[in-house]
């Protein structure tokens, strides 16, 4: 295999990514936004963050939903992971993946991903910020248990999670039922958040008018989607986001990627 070392190049290939799921989208009348510190990047730089190295979408529950069982790209390069359906897939949140590619990661040790573009949904949460405030302990309580079952290990040190996995006889697939449950709920409220992994905190929850609709945004030259209210989205989430953080935080993270033979 030979590796990719420049962060240019690992771009193009989640930039591909994020053109097919855009145009996939766009085709079957799906939503996305931009999200997290792709939408920062956006925003601040026109482009990626200049030390970044990842894309960051969201997607409705409903929209997501449909674009797990149904995305597929003209040439077969890419592939959509829906964690429901792969007991041994580390992650709780989807990935659009590169096949022609390998990513080398600690969290994916023992199953196989190539570089990715990364596919959050979003719920409905409570409008009673103490109600949410009981779920979101229990749903991260949920998603350390169900990473210490694929990791056969205690990866996130939670002494609590790993006793439970010790001592509760339920298979990933019954956590992960527990977990959908908990976090998806089918009456709409003025609240919503990513509710995937043992995060985000309670900031990370906005209003759902705030993704009532898209909006065009420029992106590395090119025009994707965000949600309508994207600048309350960043300042809940971030505060003052159009800030650059001091010099010692803007740190590219540390990739391993390879194309396969």
């Amino acid at each position: 295999m030979k590796q990719i070392t420049d962060i240019a190049e690992l771009r193009q290939l989640q930039m591909g990514i994020l053109d097919e799921i855009d145009r996939f989208c766009k085709e079957q009348g799906l939503v996305y936004f931009l999200s997290s510190g792709t939408l920062i990047g956006a925003v601040r730089h026109k482009g990626y963050i200049p030390w970044d190295d990842d894309i960051d979408i969201y997607m409705p529950r409903k929209d997501y939903e449909v674009f797990l069982t149904t995305f597929h790209d003209r040439t077969g390069r890419f592939r959509a992971i829906n964690p429901q359906q792969e007991p041994h897939y580390y992650y709780t949140f989807a990935k659009v993946v590169d096949q022609r590619t390998r990513m080398v990661e600690a969290e994916t040790q023992g199953y196989e991903i190539g570089v990715y573009v990364d596919v959050f949904p979003v719920d409905y949460v409570s409008d009673d910020p103490q109600e949410r405030e009981r779920v979101f302990k229990k749903k991260k309580l949920l998603y350390k248990i169900r990473r210490c079952k694929i990791s056969n290990g205690n990866p996130l040190r939670s002494a609590l999670a790993y006793f439970v996995y010790k001592h509760w006889p339920m298979s990933t697939r019954q956590i992960e039922r527990s977990i959908r449950r908990l976090i998806v709920r089918e009456t709409p409220t003025r609240t919503v958040c990513n509710m995937t992994e043992a995060g985000p905190s309670l900031k990370g929850c906005f209003p759902a008018e705030d993704i009532a609709s898209s909006v065009d945004i420029l992106f590395e030259g090119k025009t994707y989607q965000t949600m309508v209210g994207y600048k309350d989205y960043l300042e809940r989430t971030y505060g003052d986001y159009m800030t650059l953080p001091p010099v010692e935080q803007r740190v590219t993270h540390h990739f391993e990627a390879y194309w396969l033979d």
